[in-house]
């Protein structure tokens, strides 16, 4: 690789103020969690080596990226930025650039860290700056002659440096063969007794290096998670810019303030989608697809033209061109629905395949079936699939009608083209093209009277 480039993402921190046992950078983020984003920037600048510096939480960070190409690193105890990066050196390429990134920091751009990359790259020491309206808590951009000198962090910044709006957002890039040597140099004579990162900017000024401060536009792209509060807030925020980028291609929002996407939703043109809706994991609505109120969909596939109607819920489900699903219908894993089926309200599907043009119309369970084309399924039909300790499978053919109220023993066969009487329960096969039903005789008790209360 003629530029390699080292990543290192420090993730040590324990969140108090998040006041839970999960480590702060596992928190989720618009559904994943928040170093997962960081990564995931990171990777677009296809790095030779990332290193993940974890503390607090013990082994769950490096747990919950098991899978990716990572290194890991343990910061104990944690004695600040510039001691979290020493523990990474063993785990990188001494030769090489490195991106320091921060794993409470989720929503900065890759092309947002590209341009410090190429300042590293060219020799210089990059840092990331931001102008805040209020920059209080932040480490302070000393310039002189519009240069910067140094980074001076809030407690040990006086009155006149506390008055500087432009402020120090961690992140920062250090060109090849100086981070060992800098960090070698670090001392923690400062109000926090830490070593501070951020004076690699008073070494490298010392060296001569170019110290190039990049001034950000989006200050949302380096604000810190480190509260629930805070969180929410930018929960909000990404969920503003998805709302955005879905517009942009074409998606039709009721209120933008009021969609989630927590995961990859993937649309065609014309798509429609109405307010509360929940978007997770892995999702694509094909073109015309039409989204109702309220609705949660999660790792589901939906096809052109088809609607989806308002509270219906669906897992790992697919569904075909111009079904209809809803309102208040359920769809759990295993489902698929063939074009032009219908699945109406209060009806819920497990591990079932229904065929193109089948109607399930009003409050049924259908679960671990096979139901062919054409089928109607009348209202309160259930296919009894559980014996207390195993699951069977029912078998409906084309063309066949289900009389409401009906209860299918599993494991069982409807032909093609049967029709099941209303209020039957089925136990044997039914037979195609003819009427299978099971009723009692319906007789009346003359005299009877119904009880009255007593007193």
């Amino acid at each position: 690789m003629s530029h390699p480039l080292n990543i290192v993402v420090l993730a040590a921190g324990k969140g108090t103020r998040m006041r839970s046992e999960l480590p702060k950078v596992l928190h989720r983020l618009a559904g994943r969690p928040l170093v997962q984003h960081v990564l995931d920037a990171a990777s677009a600048l296809a790095p030779s080596a990332t290193c993940v510096v974890y503390g607090h939480g013990g082994d769950a960070v490096p747990q919950a990226l098991a899978g990716r190409t990572l290194r890991f690193a343990l910061q104990a105890p944690q004695l600040g930025t510039g001691h979290a990066v020493m523990q990474a050196l063993p785990h990188i390429d001494a030769g090489a650039a490195t991106l320091v990134l921060y794993g409470d920091v989720p929503l900065v751009r890759s092309q947002t860290l590209a341009p410090l990359v190429d300042a590293a790259r060219g020799g210089a020491l990059a840092v990331l700056t931001a102008t805040l309206e209020d920059s209080q808590g932040y480490g302070r951009i000393v310039r002189e002659d519009g240069a910067v000198r140094r980074i001076v962090e809030q407690k040990d910044a006086s009155p006149a440096e506390q008055a500087i709006r432009e402020i120090n957002t961690g992140i920062m890039a250090i060109p090849a063969g100086r981070l060992n040597g800098w960090l070698g140099r670090l001392g923690n004579q400062n109000a926090q007794q830490e070593y501070y990162l951020t004076d690699l900017v008073a070494l490298a000024v010392a060296d001569g290096v170019d110290v190039v401060g990049l001034d950000l536009a989006e200050p949302w792209e380096v604000t810190g998670v480190n509260s629930p509060r805070q969180l929410a807030e930018l929960e909000r925020v990404a969920q503003r810019l998805e709302a955005e980028r879905l517009m942009e291609a074409g998606v039709r929002l009721a209120d933008p303030a009021r969609i989630d996407v927590r995961g990859r939703l993937t649309v065609g043109r014309d798509v429609w989608i109405d307010v509360g809706c929940v978007f997770e994991g892995e999702v694509m609505l094909g073109d015309g697809v039409s989204v109702g109120p309220n609705c949660v969909i999660r790792d589901s596939r939906i096809g052109a033209a088809t609607r989806i109607e308002a509270m219906s819920w669906m897992e790992r489900a697919t569904v075909g061109a111009e079904a209809v699903v809803g309102p208040y219908a359920r769809l759990r894993p295993g489902t698929e629905l063939a074009d032009g089926a219908h699945v109406g309200n209060f009806v819920e599907l497990k591990n079932s395949q229904v065929g193109a043009g089948s109607k399930i119309n009003h409050l049924s369970y259908v679960g671990d079936a096979t139901v062919g084309a054409r089928v109607n399924i009348g209202a309160g039909t259930i296919t009894c699939n559980y014996d207390g300790a195993n699951k069977y499978r029912t078998t409906i053919g084309d063309d066949a009608f289900i009389g409401s109220d009906t209860q299918l023993v599993a494991p069982v066969k409807i032909g093609a083209g049967a029709t099941i009487g209303a209020g039957s329960t089925i136990t044997r096969d039914a037979p195609d093209e003819v009427l299978t039903l099971s009723r009692n005789k319906q007789y009346t008790v003359s005299g009877w009277k119904r009880p009255q209360k007593k007193g």
